[in-house]
């Protein structure tokens, strides 16, 4: 953690939260999220997230599932985890937010995806029951909810929850993405307690809209793998890692906040530039360009850069409450720096957090190499440099000479 303060006669601490990640299977090996790794459990993701990550607070995005559910409880029950009394469910120094993410589609857009959040496991519970009611397969995650989205909120508000757009620029199920033009024109914006990014942008970017200066930005992994948790993730500072106090950061209210935002710079998502579908070359940067000037087909992936220049009414201007946007480079990117090498790093220094942030280069090359402490060193101070992503495949970090 960063370091702590007092508000008044309330010290509050920093945290770093990772609210956007997926289970693929349960203990029972059955199946949640489709597409995430068979070892992505609620056990073993909570675990990771504290003895390896660093992190105090993550959000596991299918604890709707009612098998998922049960594993909940099993721990519970057996004392592995406990219920914190302003909501979350603890295990060790590290809070798990319930959550689920949801499709849904309103009549004559496309289809979009939304993060919801509640208290307590009772309240989760309730939720399933509902949901139940209106999708095809309750167990599965980011199933479509066949409701209005205004039905979605009522019932959100009504069990104290909060709804979170989810990566609402990518190309696919996505607000801005594949659904709409405004978030107004999809959600009752009153109900909206912030507002996700994605991996391929960043607040530069979404501060173009001027609709979406009210909100609190989130910059979260969308994990669907083990390494993945924690790629991108956010400093709060509240009085300890609980879901009160996590609606206090995105609401601002009592000295809780947001208070930086980490995540990839967007040249490292795969889908910040526009590629061509036929020949996978990136598309240029100029609007007037419709046809791929390497192969002429017209059939692309938008990127979301060009998408955000689309729907931009002003220039980048940040709202006096928006915290920096660090753009942070996952241990991942690092050349050269394979798994081996970071087993090594992780038993010196305990955690990503502390490799990432607080352990010396020095120290680090003494563990690692210079080259390592040197890629590690420019990313702490955002000059690495990069081959950008687009289209489905992500950006790399280029390799620098240590001279």
């Amino acid at each position: 953690m960063a370091g702590t303060r007092d508000e008044g006669t309330m010290t509050l601490q920093s945290i770093f939260a990772d609210l956007h990640i997926h289970i693929g299977r349960t203990k029972n090996n059955l199946p949640v999220k489709i597409t995430a790794a068979r070892n992505m459990t609620f056990d073993q993701i909570i675990r990771e997230s504290y003895h390896r990550k660093g992190l105090q607070m993550i959000g596991i995005i299918d604890a709707h599932s009612p098998p998922v559910q049960y594993e909940i409880l099993e721990g519970l029950q057996s004392g592995l985890f406990r219920e914190h009394p302003d909501g979350g469910i603890v295990y060790q120094h590290t809070t798990c937010i319930l959550g689920t993410e949801i499709e849904i589609k309103e009549p004559g857009m496309g289809a979009c995806h939304v993060l919801v959040f509640l208290p307590t496991l009772s309240h989760m519970i309730s939720f399933t029951e509902w949901l139940a009611k209106y999708m095809k397969n309750v167990q599965l995650s980011t199933q479509r909810l066949y409701r209005p989205v205004s039905a979605l909120q009522e019932k959100v508000m009504e069990l104290e929850g909060l709804i979170i757009p989810a990566h609402v620029f990518t190309p696919f199920k996505s607000v801005y993405g594949s659904a709409t033009d405004r978030l107004s024109q999809l959600f009752d914006t009153d109900c909206v307690a912030g507002v996700e990014l994605g991996l391929s942008s960043d607040s530069d970017l979404a501060d173009c809209l001027s609709e979406l200066h009210s909100f609190t930005f989130v910059t979260n992994s969308d994990a669907h793998s083990i390494p993945k948790i924690g790629r991108e993730y956010n400093e709060l500072w509240v009085k300890e890692a609980s879901f009160q106090e996590l609606m206090r950061a995105l609401m601002r209210q009592d000295g809780r906040k947001v208070v930086a935002n980490y995540g990839l710079n967007p040249r490292l998502g795969k889908y910040y530039r526009t590629r061509c579908l036929k020949c996978e070359e990136l598309w240029p940067i100029d609007p007037e360009v419709t046809r791929c000037p390497y192969c002429g087909s017209e059939k692309q992936v938008k990127g979301v850069r060009d998408r955000i220049m689309e729907l931009a009414d002003q220039e980048m201007s940040h709202p006096d409450h928006r915290p920096p946007y660090i753009h942070q480079v996952p241990l991942e990117y690092i050349p050269k720096l394979g798994k081996k090498m970071l087993e090594k790093l992780l038993e010196a220094f305990g955690t990503e957090m502390n490799i990432l942030h607080h352990a010396s280069l020095e120290d680090i090359a003494k563990v690692a190499n210079e080259q390592i402490a040197y890629h590690i060193g420019l990313a702490r101070e955002q000059r690495l440099e990069f081959e950008e992503g687009g289209g489905g495949t992500y950006g790399k970090v280029k390799q620098a000479k240590n001279t």
